[in-house]
C-alpha cells in the first residue's frame, strides 16, 4: 500500500518514519505508543490528503508539528511546492533536519504562526492551506486569514466530531468569507488509513 502511495518516494518515506520513531519520540513530537501505528495512523493518513490537492499546487502546512500532514503529502505528491509553518523552535529544528535528510525537494520550513504578517509575507501566494487537528475550524480560518487569499483552498484533516459539528459552524465560516464548505472522504484505497477532510475556499476576488 505504501509503495502504491509513495512510489519513488517510498525510500524517503521510510527514512521519515524512522526519524519519527526515534528523534520524534525523544523530542516529544510523537508519543511512544504511536510508534507501532506510525504508518497507518499518521503517515498514510496524512498522505490521503493528496486526493484533495490539485496538481502542481503551492501548499502551506500550518502548525506542522512533526511534519504531519505536510511531509507525507509532499512525499506522495512530488508535483507540489511545500512550505511547513511551525512556531515552536524544537519542532522547527526537527522539521529542518527531516527536510535536509530527505533530499533536495521544493520544500521549506518557516518558524512562526500563520497569523503573523512576517509569515504571510514569507509564504507568499498559495493554492492550498493544510492543517491536521490544529484547532476548531472557525479558529483555524481566523489564524489563516492572511494566507487564505481569494480562491485559496483550506483542506483540514479532522476527526469525526468536527464533521458532525460542521453544519453548526457553517454560518460562522461563511461570515469569515469561506465558500463551498464540505466534508470529503479521502484515501478510500488505504483501508483504515482512509480519513475525512473538510474543504473550503476563500471567496471574493
Amino acid at each position: 500500500m505504501a509503495e502504491e502511495v509513495f512510489g519513488d518516494g517510498l525510500q524517503a518515506t521510510r527514512a521519515y518514519v524512522e526519524l519519527l520513531a526515534t528523534d520524534g519520540v525523544v523530542r516529544g513530537l510523537i508519543g511512544p505508543r504511536e510508534v507501532p501505528r506510525l504508518w497507518e495512523r499518521h503517515v498514510l493518513n496524512s498522505a490521503a490528503v493528496a486526493d484533495a490537492v490539485p496538481q502542481g499546487a503551492r501548499v502551506v502546512d500550518v502548525g506542522s508539528g512533526a511534519g504531519l500532514p505536510g511531509i507525507p503529502l509532499g512525499l506522495a505528491r512530488p508535483d507540489i511546492a511545500l512550505t511547513l509553518v511551525e512556531p515552536m523552535a524544537r519542532r522547527v529544528e526537527f522539521l529542518e533536519e527531516a527536510v535536509a535528510a530527505l533530499g533536495p525537494r521544493p520544500w521549506r520550513v518557516l518558524r512562526g504562526r500563520a497569523e503573523e504578517r512576517s509569515v504571510v509575507t514569507a509564504v507568499g501566494p498559495v493554492d492550498v492551506v493544510t492543517a491536521r487537528a490544529v484547532a476548531p475550524l472557525p479558529r483555524l480560518v481566523g489564524w489563516c486569514r492572511g494566507l487564505l487569499r481569494p480562491g485559496t483552498q483550506l483542506v483540514a484533516l479532522v476527526g469525526a466530531r468536527a464533521v458532525e459539528e460542521l453544519p453548526g459552524m457553517l454560518p460562522e465560516l461563511e461570515r469569515a468569507g469561506m465558500r463551498d464548505i464540505h466534508p470529503r472522504a479521502v484515501g478510500a484505497s488505504l483501508g483504515d488509513a482512509a480519513t475525512t477532510v473538510v474543504v473550503m475556499t476563500r471567496g471574493g476576488r
